[in-house]
Formats: structure tokens, sequence, C-alpha cells
């Protein structure tokens, strides 16, 4: 059977000393799932991964459930295709991501059943500060960098609707769709 590429985005390790998880042990509880090709990168919990299953419904749950067994925390987390990954790349707003000097740009990832359509009436925006845009299954939130404090993006987290989302900024989003099309 035929491997599919996927990305798991995990929600809440090794922020504000909590939930840490060494990568090393991450990628080996992978493996462990029986997971295949497995990669992690940078500290936030984005883990590389393929697998032969095709229900990401299925697949999220079997990791959750590993991954909270193995690290004794109850693990959330959003599974993106290397094909979904691409098209939230190559399909974000006109000029998102271009002025990094001006703009914070992020992207909210949603975990399913979870719609962005349904997402976007959570999100409030800040005016002549935030903007946000409806991607497929995905939200493009950017900031000015001279007013990020008084961001909405922060709100969100206090939300219940937020347990259904995980943040990545552009530059992590486009370097692990950079290190997907590597492999």
């Amino acid at each position: 059977m035929a491997e599919t590429q996927y990305l798991a985005l995990l929600r809440g390790i090794n922020v504000g000393g909590n939930n840490i998880i060494k990568m090393a042990d991450l990628k080996l509880c992978f493996e462990n799932m029986g997971l295949r090709d497995v990669v992690t990168y940078i500290q936030s919990g984005n883990v590389i991964f393929k697998s032969t299953e095709k229900d990401k419904t299925k697949l999220t749950k079997k990791i959750e459930v590993g991954l909270s067994e193995r690290f004794n925390y109850e693990a959330r987390l959003v599974i993106v295709s290397h094909k979904q990954l691409k098209q939230t790349v190559e399909e974000s707003p006109r000029g998102f991501g271009k002025q990094p000097d001006k703009f914070r740009y992020d992207v909210i990832f949603l975990k399913e059943p979870l719609t962005a359509k349904e997402a976007m009436k959570n999100v409030r925006i800040k005016e002549g500060v935030d903007t946000a845009d409806i991607g497929k299954d995905v939200l493009y939130f950017s900031r000015l960098i001279s007013k990020a404090s008084s961001s909405y993006l922060t709100k969100i987290i206090g939300l219940p609707v937020y347990q259904n989302m995980t943040i990545r900024n552009w530059n992590t989003t486009t370097k692990l769709l950079a290190l997907m099309e590597k492999r």
C-alpha cells in the first residue's frame, strides 16, 4: 500500500516550561507507533512522517493516544498532508509573508471538523493592526510588528475553539514545506 507523507503539528509542548518533550523521544514514539521516515523540526512539535493510513481522523486519534500514554499529557494535534501544506503555502493571500520587517505572519491550522469559515467567526480583528483571511483548512493572520502588543491574535488563545487550532509562523510553515519537498 502506498504511503502518504504527513505533518503532525503538536499543540502545547515545550512552551513555557510545560509538557517538555525531547525531539529524539518524540521521534522514537512516532516510530514505535509504526510510522515511518520520521523527522522532527525545531522544539515546538513539528513531526514529518509517512504512513499507509489514509484516514486522517484515525491517524490523529492513534497519535494522540500514543503521545498521551507515552508522555503523560493530553496530546492534541493537527495532521496535514504534504498536498495540503503545499496548497496552504501556494494559495496564501496576495502579499502574505512578503513584508517581514513590517508584519508578523502566522498560519492557524485547524483540526477537523472545524472549518475555516466557522473558525473565522471567532477571530476578532483589531482595525489598523490585524488582518485575517480564510484559506482551505487554515486562517492566515498578519499583524503590524509596531503594534503587535495590541493585536487580537493573543485573545484567540482564551477561546474554547482554540483547542482545535495550532499556530505556526510563516517562516516555519514554509520551512516545513521545503523539508517535505526534499523527501
